[in-house]
C-alpha cells in the first residue's frame, strides 16, 4: 500500500505521535508525515504511507491555510495561550483598528521566528535554548501573506483565516498583529484547514481511522500530490529506459516544467522535467 491519507490531527497529539499511531493502523513502518504541526495545533496533516514517503519533502513546501484565534492584550513568551504570559494590556483597539492593522500585513514581509521553535541554530534547536532560559539572534524569515480574513471580532479574541506561504508562524503573525494593534496578543487556537491542495473536509481524525472497516480507502493515491502537473504515457520500451535511469529524448511539453510520468499499464511511475528537451528524473515512485 502506497499513497497519503490526510489526518485530522487532534490537539495534543505530536506530528510524530501520528505518524506511531498510522504505523500500527496501517501495519507498516514506512510512514511519515509532511510538515510539523504544534501539538495544540489541530487539523490537515498529510501522512505519507509506502513509496510516497518520497514526496514528503515535495508537500513541505507547499502553501498553507489556517483559522486561528488570537486574544488581544496578551503577550507570552512562546507566543500562544500555553506558555508564559509575559504582559498583560489594555484593549483599546477599535473594531475599525483591528480590521485596517490586520489588512496591513497581506504581503510579504520579513518574520522573526519564535525561539519557541524547531529551526536550528548552531546544531541546537531554538526551542531546547528556550527552555534553558537562552535567547538568541535569529535571522528573519521572508514569508508571504496571501490573505487574512477576520472571520470574528469578540473582543478581547479576532478569528481571522490565513492563506501564507511555507514557513510561515502564525503566532508570530498573531504577535505581530498584536504589537502593531499596541496591545500585545497571543494565539489561542489553530487550525491548519488546507495544505498542499488537501482540504480539512478530506481528513480523517485517528479515532475515525482506527474504526473503520478497512483504512486503506482512506489512502489517496500518490498521483493525486502532482495533480497540477500534466501527465505523459510511456510505451513498455520507454518505460524501461525511464526505470533504468536513462534521460530519454522527449520533444513534447514544454521546456522546464515537470510533469508526471505513467508506464504503459497506466502505473504512475515518476515526476519528470523536460530539460533540454529531456526527461530528467525528479522523483521516483517505482
Amino acid at each position: 500500500m502506497s499513497g497519503v491519507v490526510i489526518v485530522n490531527k487532534p490537539k495534543g497529539m505530536t506530528s510524530h505521535d501520528v505518524v506511531s499511531r498510522m504505523r500500527k493502523i496501517f501495519g507498516t513502518r514506512r510512514v511519515g508525515h509532511t510538515g510539523t504541526l504544534d501539538p495544540m495545533a489541530t487539523g490537515v496533516l498529510p501522512v505519507c504511507i509506502g513509496s510516497a514517503t518520497k514526496a514528503a519533502d515535495m508537500l513541505t513546501e507547499s502553501d498553507k491555510r489556517y483559522r486561528a484565534v488570537m486574544e488581544l492584550g496578551k503577550r507570552s513568551d512562546t507566543l500562544d495561550i500555553d506558555g508564559t504570559i509575559t504582559e498583560t494590556s489594555e484593549v483599546d483597539a477599535s473594531e475599525a483598528d483591528i480590521i485596517k492593522t490586520v489588512a496591513e500585513f497581506v504581503g510579504e514581509y520579513d518574520q522573526l521566528p519564535p525561539m519557541y521553535s524547531a529551526i536550528k541554530k548552531n546544531g541546537k534547536r531554538l526551542y531546547e535554548l528556550a527552555r534553558n532560559g537562552i535567547e538568541i539572534d535569529r535571522d528573519r524569515r521572508h514569508v508571504k501573506i496571501y490573505s487574512v480574513d477576520i472571520l470574528d471580532i469578540s473582543l478581547p479574541y479576532v478569528t481571522i483565516d490565513v492563506r501564507c506561504s511555507k514557513g510561515t508562524y502564525i503566532r508570530a503573525l498573531c504577535d505581530d498583529i498584536g504589537s502593531a494593534l499596541g496591545c500585545g496578543a497571543v494565539m489561542t487556537e489553530l487550525c491548519r484547514t488546507g495544505t498542499a491542495g488537501f482540504r480539512i473536509s478530506e481528513a480523517y481524525t485517528p479515532e475515525e481511522l482506527e474504526t473503520m472497516d478497512d483504512p486503506n480507502k482512506a489512502v489517496i493515491p500518490t498521483d493525486r500530490l502532482f495533480s497540477e502537473l500534466g501527465e505523459i504515457r510511456l510505451n513498455e520500451k520507454q518505460e524501461r529506459s525511464i526505470v533504468n535511469g536513462v534521460r530519454m529524448t522527449w520533444r513534447g511539453g514544454e521546456e522546464g516544467r515537470s510533469y508526471r510520468l505513467y508506464g504503459s499499464n497506466g502505473r504512475f511511475l515518476c515526476v519528470s522535467r523536460i530539460e533540454d528537451m529531456r526527461l530528467v528524473l525528479v522523483k521516483s515512485f517505482w
